[in-house]
């Protein structure tokens, strides 16, 4: 009560001395709120931080496990939670049981309307209904035949995928980002005779460039005649999704389920050269990654009244163990409405408890309300405040929403979220400290943060419950076992606790599909999987991904450059909203292609009275001097060497993007299509150093 009185106290002078109705206001409105604080401070929860150096197995390897399973010291590492749930067909079945047949999968059909759902059974009844259709169709049950599904995420993409299961046959998610000709490859190299579609308009862009082995075309929603006709021309007959399933309603051919060593699923990745990659995951790859995560949880884990949004792409591993683990747990599902600018709204009607997050989405989150309160010093003042009380209880341990800081600051930003999240994981990119830390202040829940591969069914690390402090992604989850390797040619070293990740567990692929030699190059003759990512054990045994092995070149005077380790710094420049860094052997500096940040660069333009729009803002001297100036200073103080630095850049108004080409769908760079796409301004700038 004292306490809450001093900050009152503080907060009244300062609003006194900013004077005016809108500081009496804000007054008010800090007193009405004080009773709410006083009624519930004392319901919190305490975290627990059960990591210690006894994770470190003895040897010269320095090899790390999870301490949540002890048979991880004796390499058995997790391969289920349940002995009835060894597979994602049996994980269904348990979810159907232990939710006494309960909600599954809900959807909405106009952002006016609420979800409305769909139940274990029927959901079940219907799967066995398609796959016993595919069945009568021609397609043999087994591990051998291979199924293409192609949509945005909705419950027929559930059903589908358990409908495969039912047959043990293997699913082949395709998705937009991909790009036509790479869609093409993959079904010509697994194959692929029956491809499930959402549209009509993702119909014809695989009718494009359709393989010959592609026979049929299985499509959700309506499809116009004429691309039935062209379907037709082609050799390739066109379905509907509701005929297939009444096809199996008369037929009903049995079952035949999986063994856990089946092949599950082949999940492509989208490499930056070449053709993408097949990773091979079984039914036990899958499980074990997602019950590993799940121990993890510790007292958060997973029930059967939580509800989750699906609004990460399905064709990614990440996603699918989600809404794989909710399904063993009996939970609900779901999906958002297909706009994601509109996933507030979705999330609102949905008032979901469990989410996945990426990076991109908490960014926005974050930049959004950082754009809000700087209109106000009130309000900035307040936000402050807020963030620090709530750092504050945070490291001892408590963790709520409803404080007199969520009812004053945080309320809206929950609200936007349905206001029940109690559970939000994180991955696919590495997430900025700062907004880490505003997102677990402003949602008051658990947010865990991951780090994986598709090769390792998404998880390899984990942070875990009652760890505050941001910058690492957690020890090893408890399906696999970690060690850090000699990276010779970028002076990092092993007994140094620095070295490119390798991976050992029931989470590891079993190589990419048709390509052997890929397969040999990352998995070693011990069954090591060599991930490319360089990171470091901290202490208290998380791991910190620190660098990157590939993309390494080397300038005319010998010197290694790794470009990814200089970008990442030049990012943190406020000016700079994305960055590519190039060099050449046969030159001695490198230069950088730069999309400034639009917000910061118009709002500084403003104010020093350079008028004009982005592009023509990239093309004067004084913001690209002010860019220059704040990179290299930034490079300065995070002690790159002179020849890592910068000795040109040019400014582009245009971000790279998934759809201009320039970077994968999980939003790397695809660093020869950038190179490619500036070679005109790269030479040019070249010219100008010579």
């Amino acid at each position: 009560m004292e306490k809450l009185a001093s900050l009152m106290e503080d907060m009244e002078q300062y609003l006194h001395y900013i004077g005016g109705g809108a500081g009496a206001l804000a007054l008010t409105g800090v007193a009405a709120a004080s009773a709410f604080y006083l009624a519930s401070r004392p319901t919190t929860e305490r975290l627990l931080w059960p990591i210690d150096d006894q994770a470190l197995l003895e040897g010269p390897e320095q090899i790390r496990v999870s301490r949540f399973s002890k048979d991880c010291k004796d390499g058995k590492f997790v391969k289920h939670l349940y002995n009835d749930a060894t597979t994602l067909y049996e994980c269904f079945r348990r979810g159907a049981k232990i939710s006494n047949n309960g909600r599954c999968l809900g959807w909405r059909e106009s952002f006016n309307k609420p979800y409305q759902w769909i139940h274990y059974n029927e959901t079940l009844l219907r799967a066995k209904n398609v796959g016993s259709g595919m069945v009568a169709m021609g397609l043999p049950a087994g591990t051998e035949t291979f199924v293409g599904i192609y949509a945005q995420n909705c419950p027929e993409w559930i059903i589908a995928e358990q409908a495969i299961y039912c047959y043990s046959m293997v699913l082949v998610p395709l998705y937009d980002t991909l790009g036509p000709d790479a869609c093409a490859f993959i079904i010509k190299q697994v194959d692929m005779h029956v491809v499930i579609c959402e549209d009509d308009q993702k119909c014809n862009l695989l009718l494009d460039r359709a393989p010959k082995c592609l026979r049929r075309l299985i499509c959700i929603k309506e499809v116009r005649p004429a691309t039935k006709q062209r379907a037709k021309n082609r050799g390739v007959e066109i379905v509907k999704f509701s005929d297939v399933e009444t096809l199996g309603t008369k037929n009903n051919h049995p079952e035949m389920p999986p063994k856990p060593s089946d092949l599950c699923t082949i999940c492509y990745t989208s490499g930056t050269t070449g053709n993408p990659k097949g990773v091979m995951l079984t039914h036990e790859n899958v499980v074990a990654s997602f019950s590993a995560v799940m121990m993890q949880f510790g007292d958060h884990k997973l029930k059967s009244d939580d509800v989750m949004i699906s609004f990460l792409p399905l064709a990614h591993m990440l996603e699918r163990c989600c809404e794989n683990a909710m399904y063993m747990e009996g939970g609900a599902v779901g999906f958002y409405s297909g706009d994601i600018r509109r996933l507030s709204d979705d999330m609102k009607a949905l008032k979901p408890t469990i989410s996945p997050a990426v990076p991109r989405l908490l960014n926005r989150i974050y930049d959004k309300i950082q754009s809000e309160v700087s209109r106000s010093c009130i309000k900035k003042m307040l936000f402050n405040m807020a963030m620090s009380a709530k750092e504050n209880e945070l490291k001892r341990g408590i963790l709520r929403r409803n404080s007199f800081w969520d009812m004053l600051v945080f309320r809206k930003v929950q609200e936007g979220m349905g206001g029940r999240l109690r559970l939000m994981l994180v991955g696919s990119a590495p997430l900025a400290e700062n907004v880490l830390n505003f997102t677990r202040c402003a949602l008051g829940c658990m947010i865990v943060e991951g780090y994986g591969q598709t090769e390792c069914c998404a998880p390899i690390t984990l942070t875990v419950q009652g760890d505050h402090i941001p910058g690492h992604v957690g020890p090893p989850v408890s399906c696999c076992c970690v060690k850090l390797v000699d990276v010779p040619e970028m002076e990092y070293w092993a007994n140094k606790s620095q070295g490119e990740v390798c991976v050992k567990g029931t989470n590891v692929f079993q190589g990419y599909f048709k390509d052997p030699e890929k397969t040999e190059e990352t998995i070693d003759d011990n069954g090591w999987h060599h991930t490319g990512d360089v990171g470091m054990w901290l202490p208290n045994g998380c791991l910190k991904i620190i660098d990157r092995k590939k993309h390494i070149f080397k300038l005319s005077q010998g010197e290694y450059i790794v470009p990814e380790k200089i970008e990442n710094i030049y990012i943190r420049s406020q000016y700079v909203q994305q960055v590519f860094v190039h060099g050449e052997s046969l030159k001695s500096c490198i230069v950088a292609i730069v999309v400034p940040d639009v917000d910061v660069i118009k709002c500084w333009a403003q104010e020093n009275g350079i008028p004009g729009t982005l592009s023509v803002l990239c093309n004067h001297s004084e913001v690209k001097q002010l860019i220059m100036d704040d990179m290299l200073s930034w490079g300065k103080e995070c002690g790159l060497k002179s020849f890592e630095q910068i000795k040109d850049l040019y400014l582009h108004p245009d971000p790279f993007s998934v759809q201009n080409g320039l970077l994968t769908p999980t939003m790397k760079s695809k660093r020869p299509q950038i190179k490619s796409y500036f070679t005109p301004q790269l030479e040019d700038m070249y010219k100008k150093l010579a």
